[in-house]
């Protein structure tokens, strides 16, 4: 299947990060390199762009994706973003002038079956963006106690029915492991009261989302890879963070209006003793959406949140 990335509210990341001619920027969730390959159209001759990702299916389709473009215009590395400082280091970059993240799976690991993402596919479950890792799906619902499941499933799929959807899991493996995609989506529908899986999406959206985000340590390391970024940002240089969950988007907004604070003394005191000095300017001071034409061009993008500021 061929790796294409569509990218996601793409006029809009390219106005927020200012690209021109010269720019150093880095997409720390390379994917198909949809963004990427825009960015570079702008930024090149003169300028340079690193990828990361952890996925390697993403790596190699970008590396054919990007094949026009000089070899001196950019790098491609596979790793996590939070591993940001030390691969920033590795490569030699100490100033820079945009920084993207747009978060979330991508519509191809979605699409293959045996990567096991999906509830569309019966697969293996895995759910792994980086195959080097080992904690996969299968482990977190065999192996994590009721309590911790329930927690789980209630704060990264938001779901009202996960002590209950724990519960029939806890259950059902006492038979046999759970270790199909489908063998999951048949606990959950049985978990559902039949009234409620009657209402809204699929019954076990909800619980995927938070499987996948568990697996991957998606939010957990959200905070700091913000924060390592700006460190690295140039006086004038760009964050813009694309979210699809409103967990990311909370961490995004938050880490931002927490840089972007000046005096944080108590109330009431007459003259500032704290010293502090805000770090960002807010760019984007409502979120940013997609418009109805991309969403009905490209449904997945319609959860796609965007935000931005600027270093001081």
């Amino acid at each position: 299947m061929e790796y294409f990335h569509k990218p996601v509210l793409l006029a809009e990341v390219l106005k927020q990060l200012r690209c021109t001619n010269g720019s150093i920027v880095i997409d720390c969730t390379l994917g198909g390199a949809g963004h990427a390959e825009a960015i570079l159209d702008l930024i090149t001759p003169e300028g340079f762009l690193l990828g990361i990702d952890q996925d390697i299916a993403a790596l190699d389709a970008a590396r054919v994706r990007l094949a026009r473009f000089s070899q001196q215009n950019f790098s491609l590395v596979r790793g996590n973003f939070s591993e940001l400082d030390r691969i920033l280091a590795e490569v030699g970059l100490y100033a820079i002038d945009g920084v993207l993240f747009d978060l979330g799976v991508s519509s191809v690991q979605f699409d293959r079956a045996e990567r096991g993402f999906s509830y569309r596919f019966d697969a293996p479950l895995d759910m792994r963006m980086d195959q080097r890792q080992a904690l996969t799906a299968f482990d977190v619902v065999n192996a994590y106690s009721r309590g911790d499941l329930t927690c789980v499933i209630k704060e990264y799929g938001e779901e009202r029915w996960a002590n209950r959807i724990a519960a029939f899991i806890i259950k059902a493996r006492q038979n046999r492991p759970i270790a199909t995609t489908f063998e999951l989506v048949d606990v959950i529908k049985d978990a559902i009261p039949a009234p409620a899986r009657r209402r809204g999406g699929h019954p076990a959206k909800q619980m995927f989302q938070a499987l996948r985000i568990e697996v991957n340590g998606e939010i957990k390391i959200l905070e700091r890879s913000f924060r390592d970024a700006i460190k690295w940002l140039r006086p004038g240089g760009r964050l813009v963070i694309l979210s699809y969950h409103s967990l990311e988007d909370r961490v995004a907004k938050n880490v931002i209006n927490d840089l972007s604070k000046g005096c944080i003394c108590p109330p009431g005191l007459p003259v500032c003793t704290c010293g502090h000095m805000p770090q960002l300017s807010v760019v984007t001071r409502k979120v940013v959406r997609p418009t109805p034409g991309e969403i009905a061009e490209n449904p997945r993008a319609e959860s796609a949140r965007l935000r931005a500021a600027e270093k001081l």
